[in-house]
């Protein structure tokens, strides 16, 4: 692994946790005290159905930032990872949308978190929020200073670093094959572990897209970041290490509901088979 830290387990099922909108975003409605609840509500049933990690994710806060979120997103984000790490027992990630990988490292060190999830780690994409650039040389350092600062211990383990290739609602300035977009983003940015999605949220990631990254980076695990259904999940475990889902396991398909156990359930069914 060329000294990368692997926080997952070989064909990982990575369930997410998609926080309601937080105090201060545009949609806001509810108290935090709620959406730390349903949170763990979904947290809990992912874990009963048999998924092996989960990712909390700031999904209501749409429209977003598109680096740094403001200081009371961190606050809130830490309380609900926390209160999600205490809920179940299996490893968790942390993303900060759209792109704010300090936070997420600082939210992750603080919290003991498994790893992060950073949409743009190397490169530069043109996304709804505009032109986002990957800052690896930024999130690298500042990983190194808080490892194992936050819990007192200097040998803990830092979170590991899943990046994007070419990212989901974002498209790459300048033709850029997604072979060479993951080489960079593994060996020049250092990323642990690489993600390869569909072009938006609950669309098919291309298995194309999933073979070429596998060969052009095989010193690192590959997950599937968007897509996988209890139609599709054999499928795609059998050139991926793991896949990241999140629309499958919603309540009618969508988004935005609540945690689906029955949907939940089949897709861990599937991809045991």
């Amino acid at each position: 692994m060329h000294g990368a830290i692997s926080p997952l387990p070989a064909r990982a099922l990575v369930g997410m946790v998609h926080l309601a909108p937080l105090p201060g975003s545009p949609a806001a409605e509810r108290p935090l005290s709620r959406i730390i609840e349903a949170a763990c509500e979904d947290a809990r049933l992912l874990a009963d159905a048999g998924f092996d990690a989960l990712i909390v994710e700031n999904l209501g806060d749409a429209p977003f930032r598109p680096a740094s979120v403001d200081p009371h997103t961190v606050a809130f984000m830490t309380m609900a990872v926390r209160a999600v790490m205490r809920a179940v027992s299996l490893p968790v990630g942390v993303n900060v949308l759209r792109n704010d990988a300090l936070a997420a490292v600082a939210i992750a060190s603080v919290c003991g978190a498994a790893f992060v999830r950073i949409n743009v780690h190397t490169g530069v994409y043109a996304a709804d929020q505009g032109l986002i650039a990957g800052r690896a040389d930024e999130t690298l350092r500042y990983r190194r200073r808080l490892a194992g600062g936050a819990q007192g211990n200097p040998a803990a383990a830092m979170p590991a670093i899943l990046a994007d290739v070419h990212v989901k609602h974002a498209m790459p300035l300048g033709p850029r094959p997604i072979s060479q977009a993951a080489e960079e983003a593994a060996h020049r940015g250092r990323a642990d572990g690489l993600i390869v999605s569909g072009v938006a949220t609950g669309k098919p990631t291309d298995l194309a897209d999933l073979k070429a990254v596998r060969e052009a980076v095989p010193d690192r695990p590959i997950y599937v970041g968007s897509g996988a259904t209890s139609e599709t999940v054999a499928e795609l475990l059998a050139v991926a290490d793991g896949v990241i889902v999140g629309t499958a396991i919603k309540q009618g398909g969508v988004i935005t509901a609540p945690v689906d156990p029955a949907r939940a359930a089949a897709l861990i069914q599937a991809a045991r088979r």
